[in-house]
């Protein structure tokens, strides 16, 4: 069991911002990926060192959700709450202004994976099924596609795509929308999210073209929407689960302590080194493991994500 650090969002202001990532240029073209890359993170950091309030907020935030779990937990089952989700397409080439058959390819993965009817899901190894989340009670309901056709080869990870005035679009009603950018990112990064205590006006999820859907432009090993998966996962409070530290917390208790993030398609058992050498939940969406090798949530991660929606919570405004 991992103790509840409730003083973590505090901590995140103190910790250093992937300089590498922060420097790209707009004309950088987005290479080959071979590995998930997930910014979240340090944009998070990069938020809270341009506004102290957000620490502030997203601690409460999290003093929140320990207080709804205490009271709450394992009661995540049936429907809960459909999102109304806005696609937003930034495209140069034909190839990027991605269908609407690619768009909805999307939708139905985040919501077979959120309601747990996802094939693969058979593949959660007899370790951790007693932890196995069920439906998580949150679905997902296309309600608009915007497209705009930009000059940029690629967008940097500071939001831009978000703002009409810097050639991107506006989010749409993001009190009660999610939105979603696809767009070529660059610096070889996946997508990425905002978490909840943010800015209304760059709330939501950002997918780069290749790692949107299951056809069209997707491209293995990220082709089966599981990067949509993972961002919603993020903009619904979940940490990485290795906490984004070496043996770091995510702040939900069943799932185990990892030492770092996964890649590809670890071997069956794969063990942590941290204390306890518990084996590592690779297959969790919260991971970095390939498309086909994440196919789960826990049940302590259904009960964290229903917080956000419960009265006072961080996105209450979705009900």
């Amino acid at each position: 069991m991992k103790k509840v650090l409730l003083l973590f969002f505090t901590a995140l202001s103190l910790w250093s911002c992937n300089d590498e990532a922060a420097d790209v240029t707009e004309t950088t073209e987005n290479s080959a990926i071979i590995e998930r890359q997930c910014y979240s993170h340090e944009l998070l950091q990069q938020q809270i060192e341009a506004d102290p309030g957000l620490a502030v907020r997203m601690n409460e935030i999290e003093r929140f959700t320990q207080a709804y779990l205490a009271e709450h937990l394992d009661e995540r089952s049936g429907s809960l709450i459909t999102i109304p989700v806005v696609v937003n397409v930034l495209y140069r080439t034909n190839a990027e202004n991605v269908s609407d058959a690619q768009i909805q390819s999307q939708i139905d993965v985040l919501n077979a994976d959120f309601g747990a009817t996802n094939a693969d899901i058979s593949g959660v190894p007899s370790l951790f099924q007693g932890v196995k989340a069920g439906d998580t009670g949150i679905a997902f309901d296309l309600v608009g596609v915007n497209r705009k056709s930009t000059t940029k080869r690629s967008w940097r990870l500071n939001d831009d795509m978000k703002k009409a005035n810097k050639g991107g679009i506006a989010p749409t009603s993001p009190n009660t929308t999610l939105n979603i950018w696809v767009c070529q990112l660059a610096s070889g990064y996946l997508g990425y999210a905002q978490f909840p205590g943010g800015n209304p006006a760059t709330d939501g999820v950002v997918i780069t073209t290749s790692g949107f859907g299951t056809t069209g432009t997707a491209a293995a090993p990220f082709n089966l929407g599981r990067t949509g998966t993972h961002e919603v996962g993020h903009w619904l409070n979940l940490r990485h689960i290795w906490g984004d530290a070496t043996c770091g917390n995510d702040q939900v208790a069943d799932t185990p302590v990892h030492n770092t993030a996964n890649y590809g398609c670890p071997a069956a058992g794969h063990k942590s080194t941290c204390s306890g050498t518990p084996v590592e939940m690779t297959m969790n969406y919260m991971d970095y493991t390939d498309d086909a090798c994440m196919f789960m949530f826990s049940a302590g991660q259904s009960s964290r994500m229903a917080a956000v929606f419960a009265a006072g919570g961080p996105r209450a405004s979705f009900n």
